[in-house]
């Protein structure tokens, strides 16, 4: 039987095994995993949310073909003092958040990791302002703590 593909027979669990994992290391999500490379150049480190200050608004130009300034914060994290920008979704949602507050940013949802729509460069998204949900907030359920 010339151009057989895959080894079969009673003892040819190993050969098989070997052969997948050989092949696994072509896909990207595998090796980014065994290599641990989102731990590493990841500024959340590998964790799906982290806490951070507010250092300062800004508003960040969308790409073509949209014209708009989206808003978002500078933000200071606490867990090793990176600084990342994070997006502040909703319409009016940057009314809720003054400099020096405490906000948990969230990955934006972009594909791999990346910056999602026409925001160049901006990866995450603010869901929490002092402990208290963003939508909360915006329906008016609940007040901001003030510290």
């Amino acid at each position: 039987m010339p151009g057989k593909k895959s080894p079969s027979g009673l003892y040819a669990a190993r050969k098989l095994i070997m052969k997948r994992l050989k092949f696994r290391w072509s896909q990207r999500e595998f090796r980014v995993r065994l290599m641990k490379i989102k731990e590493r150049y990841d500024p959340l480190e590998g964790s799906p949310m982290a806490r951070g200050i507010v250092l300062e608004k800004v508003g960040v130009e969308s790409r073509q073909p949209n014209s708009a300034l989206r808003k978002c914060v500078r933000v200071q994290l606490v867990k090793n003092g990176k600084v990342v920008t994070a997006f502040v979704p909703y319409d009016g949602g940057i009314t809720f958040i003054d400099e020096h507050d405490e906000v948990l940013v969230a990955g934006i949802g972009g594909t791999r990791g990346k910056s999602m729509g026409d925001l160049p460069g901006v990866r995450y998204k603010v869901v929490a302002v002092n402990g208290v949900s963003l939508t909360e907030l915006l329906r008016g359920k609940k007040q901001k703590p003030v510290r």
